[in-house]
């Protein structure tokens, strides 16, 4: 069975680029689950859906799709951030603003365009098995530049997501580090799309985060744990909706959060070691 499946280019195709894109979203789920950020992933993905209303809209082909909406969303990223800081609006509510402007935005355009079609909820409940070659070519690009950004501001993010007041006093530019980490968040969260779908975003960020820090004794070790917990839900979410015939987003998510389950049933027994 396992070697039928991976005989296929699509089923290839679909786990190096879900496993790709778990281990972004899971490094990057630890730093927003303990900055409390967590929900920025739901906001970013509602200014996804219509971003891509927009695309379809304008009939572009998925590839220059997901190319498209890449600066729409980077710069929604940013005007969270704007909005807390210059407007003093706290961090939710600015992400219910820009939240709430996306999902209308996406109804007005796909109602204009003349109603939602096959290719639209594919992208609001996800479709890895669909994953092209230009795309996963994308995933990968991507995933080196959020990467080498998390690496390169690896101290600089420690040290604002455990106390940013300090951080500010020890020179660190907070600002550039906060808005560094939602336009790395903002790039995951497109590629996230083809995984488990725009509506199933949130849960891929923060699940195998909060599953990591149950178990976890260190920062960097969560980071390992989380990127491992990822990648291996995904994996077995994939190969399972392969077999069973299910639908890939969903069947990820619920291993993720079978695996939060376990993960928190566990702790007690860790922490008494």
């Amino acid at each position: 069975m396992i070697n039928e499946m991976l005989s296929y280019g699509f089923m290839q195709r679909a786990l190096i680029g879900g496993s790709l894109i778990a281990i972004l979203c899971s490094v990057l789920g630890v730093f927003l689950v303990l900055r409390r950020l967590s929900l920025i992933g739901d906001g970013l993905s509602h200014v996804t859906f219509g971003s891509v209303a927009l695309a379809m809209f304008f009939r572009l082909h998925s590839f220059y799709t997901t190319l498209a909406i890449i600066p729409v969303v980077l710069a929604c990223a940013l005007g969270i951030l704007k909005l807390t800081q210059k407007a003093r609006i706290y961090g939710d509510a600015a992400i219910g603003i820009v939240s709430a402007l996306g999902v209308a935005a996406g109804v007005m355009l796909a109602s204009i365009a003349g109603g939602f079609n096959v290719d639209l909820f594919s992208y609001l409940f996800g479709n890895i098995l669909s994953i092209s070659s230009s795309e996963l070519v994308i995933a990968g690009v991507l995933f080196i530049i959020v990467i080498a950004g998390v690496v390169i501001f690896y101290n600089d993010l420690f040290a604002s997501t455990f106390d940013e007041e300090l951080a500010k006093s020890s020179g660190i530019d907070t600002d550039r580090i906060n808005a560094v980490l939602v336009l790395l968040t903002a790039l995951t969260v497109v590629l996230a799309m083809k995984v488990v779908g725009i509506m199933l975003i949130s849960a891929l960020l923060i699940l195998p985060a909060v599953s990591a820090l149950q178990i976890a004794k260190g920062f960097k070790a969560a980071i390992v744990c989380a990127a491992l917990i990822g990648v291996c839900t995904v994996v077995i979410g994939i190969s399972l909706s392969f077999v069973l015939n299910l639908p890939t987003g969903a069947t990820i998510v619920l291993i993720n959060f079978l695996t939060f389950i376990c993960a928190f049933a566990a702790r007690p027994l860790l922490r008494a070691r």
